[in-house]
């Protein structure tokens, strides 16, 4: 994308955005479908907790190496040069959430189970469909506001900065 406040300007920056969006879907998206297929209970929370560190581990691989890297390539072919700001995160968000959301539906699945198997293929469109509207729901309503919200703000302080040191 095109230099823009609301998104990381550096490598710095691009980790800060990543950490706070990786972190705020991975403690909201993997709450919400672990309470959707085996049900909202106090155990069930708890036991989402200890896998959530792994699955933050995951989730930051898979979009440095596989989703990002992909999405980078497909985006052009669908940009316009007259598109905005707004369009553009949102494609950029259903590609990424289409990408991951289809990977973590069947490695989610293994990490939950403690087992590489089958099961995440046999139901796999019916996993991935709420998978994905969960994902998708949370990164534009939740995650993505708040980590441009923060780069945002980052960047009007360091514009403070520069007129402080350069009136």
């Amino acid at each position: 994308m095109y230099k823009e406040d609301r998104l990381p300007q550096n490598a710095k920056e691009g980790i800060l955005f990543l950490l706070i969006i990786s972190i705020i879907s991975v403690n909201t998206i993997a709450p919400i479908i672990m309470g959707m297929e085996r049900g909202f209970s106090k155990d069930n929370y708890i036991e989402t907790l200890t896998i959530i560190p792994f699955m933050w581990i995951i989730v930051v691989l898979l979009v440095r190496l596989v989703a990002g890297p992909l999405v980078g390539r497909v985006m052009p072919k669908f940009v316009g040069q007259t598109d905005g700001f707004n369009a553009r995160v949102l494609l950029n968000t259903l590609l990424n959430v289409t990408v991951l959301s289809i990977l973590l539906t069947i490695i989610g699945t293994w990490v939950g189970t403690k087992q590489i198997s089958l099961e995440p293929f046999q139901n796999f469109f019916h996993s991935w469909f709420r998978n994905f509207g969960v994902a998708f729901w949370i990164e534009l309503l939740i995650a993505q506001p708040i980590a441009r919200f923060t780069m945002k703000k980052i960047h009007a302080k360091q514009a403070i900065q520069a007129e402080s040191v350069n009136p």
